[in-house]
């Protein structure tokens, strides 16, 4: 007798909410340069370009930046301590005593003054000490560090809270629109509804009031509650930073309507046009209000800023306003998970309380030349393609501008990421692209991209 094999878990079985998530920056695009890079390893020459650029990702190190010297010194003392004893370590590394002082320290606050221990699951009481300080010396206002949870990049965190949030599909988030896909991907996890509200293209991608009161009147017509709603700032992908009054207003609605802020603050550190500057919305909400009118968490990680740490998952959610059974809650969640890697927890003390002898040199760092955005790490272009390019996408069942990113890529080997992914107004188009490949590479990259666009655009003229 013979059976018909079947796989043990057919994807017809598998989690629904699985399947309709989606996360662009690694979508097909970045797929299909994977696909690319594989090629050109084994058959060099087989491609009108000779590498593929990742400008996809905020990714620093990926693109040659090179990591902090004095975080990466306190890190390997921590890793190895024996270190510390030897005088030619010290010389054959350059270690600063501030390194030196710092990695003590940090070891003094670890279980077994070991990096291979598990920690408390809020991370390491010491650390989240530390960056209760750097949080009070940046909003003028105390931190507490019980209110701080350490976790594996922000990502962690942002999930931890939505997974506490939404009970359901009838549960809302209001969501920026364009916007990180990690919300909407969460959302769609965690089984709730996202509600997205437009941030006005016209206005440098600001924020409208009246737009998020429609919004939630839409949500509530369609029997949605909407239990919290995201801010980026500055945002990803657009780059912009949100003026003080803006914030002010968007505090006051969410103090209104009851909602939880959530504050994605990674990029914090990425402000480079000189009259806008990062304001939390912690101090926004502590000059104005009580403890128990707002809840708030605030996103930060290791990945972003001027240190782009990313493959070391670091990051930390904030908490402000919210009672202490429900702060029970979220550690009972956090404990599922027993504790966030502590390398990650070290760099996350390092960047809230960074050495001072470096401020000089942070402070007087620029954005590329070539960037125009106001913040963060992306340009967020508009692309007005022509009627024939957007036929030509729908019969090869594309959206346009994926259409678009996927001829650049195969033309270019330039990789970039579909606006459609993170969401925009009906109608328009358009691409996200990093401000981080090597300045070196800039001018080639412009070369490419505009000779692509105007090929691109002969080809499809209406």
């Amino acid at each position: 007798m013979s059976f018909i094999k079947t796989p043990a878990v057919p994807v017809e079985s598998i989690n629904p909410k699985v399947k309709d998530c989606e996360y662009a920056v690694r979508g097909e695009i970045f797929n299909h340069a994977q696909r690319l890079q594989e090629e050109l390893e084994k058959n060099p020459g087989s491609r009108p370009f000779d590498e593929i650029i990742y400008c996809n990702l905020g990714n620093p190190q990926a693109l040659g930046q090179k990591p902090i010297t004095f975080f990466r010194q306190v890190l390997a003392l921590c890793e190895y301590p024996d270190l510390l004893d030897s005088d030619e370590t010290h010389k054959l590394f350059r270690l600063s005593s501030d390194a030196i002082s710092r990695a003590k320290k940090i070891l003094s606050t670890l279980t077994g003054k070991s990096t291979g221990a598990y920690s408390h699951s809020k991370g390491v009481k010491g650390l989240r000490e530390m960056i209760a300080d750097g949080i009070a010396l940046r909003d003028g206002y105390p931190a507490n560090p019980e209110d701080i949870f350490l976790t594996d990049g922000a990502s962690a965190a942002v999930h931890m809270i939505l997974k506490l949030l939404i009970r359901s599909e009838n549960d809302g988030i209001l969501c920026p629109i364009p916007q990180y896909p990690l919300y909407s991907a969460a959302i769609t996890l965690h089984g709730g509804t996202l509600v997205p509200y437009y941030l006005s293209e016209a206005n440098n991608w600001g924020l409208e009031v009246f737009e998020l009161k429609g919004r939630l009147d839409w949500a509530r017509e369609n029997g949605i509650s909407v239990k919290a709603m995201v801010v980026i700032n500055p945002g990803n992908p657009t780059g912009q930073v949100l003026s003080e009054s803006n914030q002010q207003e968007i505090v006051e609605l969410c103090r209104k309507e009851g909602l939880v802020l959530l504050a994605d603050e990674v990029y914090q550190d990425n402000v480079y046009v000189k009259d806008k500057k990062f304001i939390s919305f912690k101090r926004i909400i502590k000059s104005v209000y009580r403890e128990d009118e707002i809840s708030l968490v605030s996103f930060q990680s290791i990945s972003k800023g001027y240190y782009g740490e990313c493959g070391k998952r670091g990051g930390y959610m904030e908490l402000c306003g919210f009672r202490e059974d429900v702060k029970d809650q979220i550690y009972k969640v956090a404990s599922v998970n027993l504790c966030s890697n502590t390398s990650g927890q070290i760099l996350a003390s390092l960047i809230m309380n960074p050495p001072k002898a470096l401020e000089d040199a942070f402070n007087s760092m620029e954005g590329v030349s070539c960037q125009k955005a106001e913040g963060a790490m992306y340009l967020f272009p508009r692309i007005k393609l022509p009627n024939k390019a957007i036929e030509a996408a729908k019969k090869a069942s594309m959206v346009p501008d994926a259409f678009y990113a996927l001829r650049l890529l195969d033309a270019t080997g330039l990789v970039l990421v579909p606006g459609s992914g993170f969401g925009q107004v009906p109608g328009t188009w358009h691409v996200r692209t990093t401000i981080l490949p090597d300045e070196s590479k800039i001018p080639a990259i412009v070369s490419r991209l505009k000779a692509f666009h105007e090929s691109f655009m002969r080809e499809f003229q209406d």
